[in-house]
């Protein structure tokens, strides 16, 4: 993947003061970490780190240029503002090329069940995270899970069966669900079944009336015939 950079300029309002940013198309944010003496208040545009971070993952490494001076980064953190759908506020975690760091690296399904292509059922999954440790530049940008490999109901995909780059180590439990493909719920089968046993019931319950409906004339012409 390219390089993503942000370019940020430092800055002196924080706390509610920083609501005027946001008006004039300004994203605050923070950067923190180890290997810099204190936290570093900055302010980004807004729009473009926008773009930037719905294609970035949680593992995706991003270099912060702060009126020259750059800082490698993850993100660790940020707030949205859910009415109208925008990011408030970020937090940047600086990290050394030279040191480990661990990572949620996120868990991508793809390819078809067969199983479920041709009996039906459900794909149900589990963790869609796994933390990994590594050096910042090894980092996984994600997992690929192929689920062409399920071929029975109650097959399934776990931690351990990921492929896994030599320089990363899972930090989750490696017996962890990904995928498992299901049988059609129980009580979908049920309801055909009943639905059948109804329609045959009908059908039954026709066949006795149309029967008795046939008796009924003769009934009729004997009591006649009696009164007569």
């Amino acid at each position: 993947m390219d390089q993503i950079v942000l370019e940020a300029s430092k800055r002196s309002r924080i706390g509610k003061k920083v609501a005027p940013l946001r008006r004039e198309g300004k994203l605050p944010a923070i950067l923190y970490g180890k290997s810099i003496e204190k936290p570093i208040p900055v302010t980004l545009n807004g729009a473009e780190t926008e773009k930037v971070l719905r294609t970035a993952s949680s593992s995706s490494l991003i270099v912060v240029n702060i009126e020259g001076e750059e800082h490698t980064t993850l993100v660790r953190d940020f707030q949205v503002d859910y009415v109208r759908g925008t990011l408030q506020h970020v937090d940047f975690l600086v990290v050394s090329l030279t040191e480990k760091v661990r990572a949620s690296v996120a868990v991508v399904v793809e390819g078809v069940a067969p199983i479920i292509e041709e009996e039906g059922g459900l794909l149900v999954s589990g963790t869609e995270q796994v933390e990994v440790e590594s050096l910042p530049q090894n980092l996984p940008e994600r997992f690929l899970v192929d689920v062409s490999v399920l071929e029975s109901f109650g097959s399934s995909l776990h931690v351990r069966d990921l492929a896994v780059p030599e320089d990363v180590t899972i930090l989750t439990d490696l017996d962890e669900l990904l995928v498992v493909a299901t049988a059609p719920a129980l009580e979908e089968v049920e309801e055909e079944v009943l639905d059948e046993e109804l329609e045959e019931g009908e059908e039954g319950a026709e066949g006795e009336e149309g029967e008795a409906g046939g008796e009924s004339p003769a009934a009729e012409s004997s009591d006649e015939e009696s009164k007569e």
